[in-house]
């Protein structure tokens, strides 16, 4: 390989299958589990919305069912 390449006039171009990989919804969360993942985020370096859909993807992968018990 050449050492000399030049990749200032390159154009960059976009992902086709992004679009394809996630979805731009809107969710109402509590603060409470807003605030959890910040600090989470903040003690891995990852950002909070990540670690929302990794943690969300793990519940699908294992197919965890939500338990709920009411008072």
């Amino acid at each position: 390989m050449r050492k000399e390449y030049d990749f200032s006039k390159m154009k960059g171009w976009k992902n086709p299958y992004a679009k394809k990989l996630k979805k731009q919804v809107t969710i109402r969360i509590g603060l409470d589990v807003i605030n959890y993942f910040k600090q989470m985020a903040e003690e891995t370096g990852i950002p909070y919305q990540n670690l929302i859909n990794l943690y969300l993807r793990e519940c699908t992968m294992s197919r965890r069912k939500l338990t709920m018990k009411w008072a």
